[in-house]
């Protein structure tokens, strides 16, 4: 996976996912995509690595196809659709990506996304666990903090489940 691109972030970021079990590959995208240089076919995640303006895009993006059951995963093309639930697990689950392959989250939460938000996106999973979280708890990806203890797992940002499984 890894010598598909020549970015060494783009290559760490792919060759992890495709670890977890998301398919990513190099390929050229002719038309715009809602994150420059990515784009979704079939739950496949496509590399432009001549359009992509932020590697840690590709965090945000696998983390929608990351947090929605199987078969819906395999349903996604070009489009992850606009569920704000949806979106809230995969800003938590790219966060916790961020963390587990040790990349500052403000490559993910970059200044040219999140609509001049990053900075207090950040904060807020710094300092209070963030939005997302409880949503990824209820789906068996990750643990709030506040019952890490009590099921004798460990807390996010870790993970327990990198896919949702149902």
């Amino acid at each position: 996976m890894a010598s598909l691109f020549r970015d060494p972030l783009t290559a760490k970021i792919a060759a992890f996912l495709g670890e977890i079990g998301l398919e990513v590959r190099a390929g050229t995208i002719a038309e715009a995509t809602a994150l420059p240089g990515i784009d979704i076919e079939h739950a496949a995640l496509v590399i432009d690595e001549n359009k992509l303006s932020w590697p840690g895009d590709l965090l945000h993006e696998a983390g929608h196809l990351a947090v929605v059951p199987p078969d819906r995963r395999a349903s996604f093309h070009h489009d992850v659709g606009n569920n704000p639930a949806e979106e809230m697990m995969a800003i938590a689950w790219s966060y916790a990506a961020a963390l587990h392959l040790d990349i500052d989250p403000a490559v993910v939460f970059h200044e040219g996304g999140y609509r001049g938000g990053s900075k207090a996106i950040m904060e807020a999973f710094a300092t209070r666990g963030g939005f997302g979280v409880p949503m990824l708890d209820y789906t068996g990806i990750a643990c709030e903090p506040k019952w890490a203890a009590q099921r004798r797992v460990k807390p996010y940002p870790h993970m327990l489940n990198w896919l949702r499984k149902a």
